[in-house]
C-alpha cells in the first residue's frame, strides 16, 4: 500500500513538474478559460486535425463536443483528415467521425473550399490547426479558403491561435506571383511569413487578400505567454505531428531548408529515411567533398556533416546514398530557405554533368515554381547554377512585408 502511495505521489509530482514547463496557453486553452463564451447559442463547425489539442493532449473535437454550452454540429477535414489518417496528397472523403458521430466534410477532396451545403447547418466556423509557418504547407490555404466561404455564406469565423513553430521573426522568400498562385502558395505572402495563424487571418482579412477582396466576420482567440522570439521548442508544449513527415517540432525548422528542392525528386531530402527534410543525398554524391564545399561557404548558424544512408522508401529507396546532414547550430542566425539553393550550387560545381534543372524531371518544374512562388527562381538559377543570381530576387519583398505585417501583430 505504502509503495503504491509513493508511486502515486511521484506521478503527481511529475505531472505538476511537466505542467509547470508549459510556458504558454494556446487558443483552445484560453477558450476553455473563457468557458466557451464566444460559441454560446451558436451552431458550431470545427476545422481541425490531430494537432488541435489542449495542453493535456485532449482533442479540441472532444473538448467542444463535451462542453455543455457548446453545440458542435459538424467537423471539416484538411489534408490528412480530421483524425490524421489520410496520406499526404490523398483525397479526404466525407464521413462520420467514429468517436462523436458528427458528420465530417472534406476540405481536401472534390472541393477545397466549403460549399453552401456544407455550411448550411452552422453559424460559426472554428479553426484550430497547428501549421509550421511555411507558405507551402496547405493548412493556411485551407484556413483562407474557409474564411472566403464564411464571408460568402455570412458565417462567423473564429481562429484558436497557435504558435508559429519557427517563431515570429524569420521572414524569407519572395511574395507569390499571379501565375504561381495554387493550393501550395494560396496567398501573396513570403515563403516564411513570420505570423501565427491568427495574425495571418487578420492580415488576409484586413488587406482584402481573400478572393474578390471579401472580408469575413473574424475573431481570434489569442494565446497567452507566446513571444515572437519563441520557436516551438521554447513553448514547453508537446508536439503532435502536423503531417507524417513533420514528426518533431524541429522538423518545422528543416521543412523550408529542403522542401522546395524536394519537389523535384532529384535528391533524397530524408523523406523515406529517419530525418525528413534534414539532409541532401544521391548515389553519385561524394559525402566528404560536398560537406567540405558547403562548410566552406560559412553559412551562419549551419554545419554540414557528411553522411551515408540507404533510404527505406521514396527517393533512392534501397540504394546506398552519400550526402550531407544539415545541423542548425544557431537557429536565430541560420538562413533556412537558402540552404537548398546553396546545395544545388555546390552540386553543380562538383558535378557539372548533374546540374539540377538539366537532370530533374521537367514534369515537376511546375510544382517547384508554385512552391517557390515564382518561375523567376528556377529560370534565373538555371543559367549559371549560382545562389547569388537569385538572392536579391528571393529577398526582395521581405522588408516591405515585415513592415506591412507588423500592423497585424498580436504578440510582441
Amino acid at each position: 500500500m505504502k509503495k503504491h502511495l509513493v508511486l502515486c505521489i511521484l506521478c503527481t509530482l511529475c505531472c505538476v513538474a511537466y505542467a509547470q514547463k508549459i510556458k504558454i496557453k494556446t487558443g483552445i486553452e484560453v477558450l476553455k478559460e473563457q468557458n466557451f463564451k464566444c460559441l454560446e447559442g451558436k451552431r458550431v463547425g470545427l476545422i481541425t486535425n490531430p494537432t488541435g489539442v489542449d495542453n493535456h493532449m485532449k482533442s479540441t473535437i472532444d473538448i467542444l463536443h463535451e462542453a455543455p454550452n457548446v453545440n458542435l454540429v459538424a467537423l471539416y477535414g484538411p489534408e490528412h483528415g480530421v483524425r490524421g489518417d489520410v496520406h499526404a496528397g490523398d483525397h479526404v472523403t466525407d464521413i462520420k467521425d467514429a468517436s462523436t458521430g458528427l458528420p465530417v466534410y472534406s476540405l481536401y477532396g472534390k472541393t477545397r473550399k466549403a460549399t453552401p451545403e456544407m455550411l448550411k447547418d452552422i453559424d460559426v466556423l472554428v479553426y484550430d490547426i497547428q501549421d509550421i509557418g511555411c507558405r507551402s504547407f496547405t493548412y493556411i490555404s485551407t484556413m483562407g479558403l474557409a474564411m472566403e466561404a464564411a464571408a460568402e455564406n455570412n458565417k462567423e469565423f473564429i481562429v484558436l491561435d497557435r504558435p508559429n513553430p519557427v517563431g515570429g521573426l524569420k521572414i524569407e522568400g519572395n511574395l507569390t506571383e499571379d501565375d504561381c498562385i495554387s493550393f501550395v502558395s494560396q496567398f501573396k505572402i513570403p515563403y516564411l511569413y513570420g505570423l501565427t495563424c491568427g495574425e495571418l487571418a487578420f492580415m488576409l482579412n484586413g488587406e482584402k487578400m481573400l478572393k474578390d477582396g471579401k472580408q469575413c466576420k473574424l475573431q481570434v482567440v489569442k494565446m497567452k505567454g507566446w513571444k515572437r522570439k519563441m520557436d516551438y521548442t521554447q513553448t514547453g508544449l508537446q508536439w503532435v505531428p502536423s503531417s507524417p513527415h513533420i514528426p518533431h517540432p524541429h522538423s518545422a525548422f528543416f521543412y523550408p531548408v529542403s522542401g522546395i528542392l524536394g519537389e523535384l525528386g532529384y535528391m533524397s531530402i530524408g523523406v523515406g529515411y529517419t530525418i525528413p527534410f534534414q539532409m541532401f543525398a544521391a548515389p553519385w554524391v561524394e559525402a566528404e567533398k560536398l560537406a567540405r564545399n558547403l562548410n566552406g561557404l560559412n553559412v551562419p548558424g549551419i554545419v554540414f556533416r557528411p553522411m551515408y544512408l540507404k533510404p527505406f522508401y521514396s527517393v533512392g529507396k534501397g540504394e546506398l546514398l552519400q550526402g550531407v546532414q544539415v545541423h542548425i547550430m544557431d537557429f536565430g542566425k541560420a538562413p533556412l530557405s537558402e540552404i537548398q539553393f546553396l546545395v544545388m550550387q555546390e552540386v553543380a560545381a562538383l558535378y557539372p554533368d548533374r546540374t539540377v534543372f538539366d537532370h530533374a524531371d521537367k514534369g515537376r518544374f511546375a510544382m517547384f515554381d508554385k512552391v517557390s512562388g515564382s518561375k523567376q527562381i528556377r529560370e534565373r538559377f538555371s543559367k549559371r547554377n549560382r545562389w547569388e543570381d537569385i538572392r536579391d530576387y528571393w529577398y526582395k519583398d521581405v522588408e516591405e512585408f515585415r513592415k506591412l505585417s507588423k500592423q497585424y501583430y498580436l504578440y510582441k
